[in-house]
């Protein structure tokens, strides 16, 4: 983990929707400029997880900090982005009105927010479509802006769910070149996944499964624990290990 200090500590964070626990005693502790994958199948408790960190879900036990403040705190909020898995846009908007509102809502003024918005818009390779309404695009570029949306402040701390879904193999590979970039740059990124390749990108990873953390580790210790050679074949001998 990162040495110079923590971006995010969760310590026995539980939730339950009825009678699913979907998160269950999950403690981890997240490095400033780390990038932290949450791996783990659909309805493994990752998005819940993530949302935690944003204040959208609100804990049954456990406690969650972000960027040193003790959540519930809007404040801090200014300095997270977030990607959900869903993307939560403006259909009747053009992708760069979109992008712009975002960049208001997180307080920019009008010129910061024009020059922030044209490079979300470029990290994204949605320059040329900038003026297209989003009711017009594909659910890969529905993507793409809801992420430009998520970055378009420079957070602290990004937060993406399921990311890349729909996204072309080229463009994910020149997204994950960016990630790593803003983590050199100091960015904390979180980002769930259930894709074995994007989850090598990590620098640590987080196996979750039935809202508990299996293991946590780099892909390679994640590997070594479980004595064999691919991540995915890792997975499942470590959500068989007795918890």
């Amino acid at each position: 983990m990162n040495d110079v200090g923590e971006a995010v500590r969760i310590t026995g964070l539980t939730k339950a929707f009825g009678s699913i626990r979907a998160l269950d005693g999950v403690s981890l502790t997240v490095g400033t400029g780390e990038i932290y994958g949450l791996l783990g199948p659909n309805g493994a408790g990752k998005t819940t997880l993530i949302r935690s960190l944003v204040g959208l879900v609100t804990p049954d036990a456990g406690t969650v900090t972000v960027l040193d403040c003790r959540l519930p705190d809007r404040a801090v909020l200014a300095e997270v982005g977030y990607m959900p898995q869903s993307a939560a846009l403006y259909a009747d908007l053009t992708v760069e009105e979109n992008v712009r509102f975002f960049a208001a809502v997180h307080g920019l003024e009008r010129h910061a927010a024009a020059r922030s918005t044209a490079d979300a818009l470029e990290i994204v390779d949605l320059s040329p479509r900038r003026r297209s309404v989003v009711a017009t695009l594909s659910g890969g570029m529905r993507q793409r802006v809801s992420l430009a949306c998520a970055l378009v402040h420079r957070p602290r701390l990004l937060l993406l769910d399921e990311p890349t879904v729909g996204v072309d193999p080229q463009l994910r590979a020149e997204l994950w070149q960016r990630f790593t970039t803003m983590s050199g740059e100091g960015t904390t990124i979180i980002v769930s996944s259930h894709v074995m390749d994007e989850a090598e990108r990590c620098g640590r990873l987080g196996l979750v499964r039935f809202g508990r953390m299996l293991a946590e580790g780099t892909s390679a210790q994640l590997r070594r624990l479980a004595g064999v050679e691919r991540l995915e074949d890792a997975f499942l001998v470590l959500s068989e290990s007795p918890q």
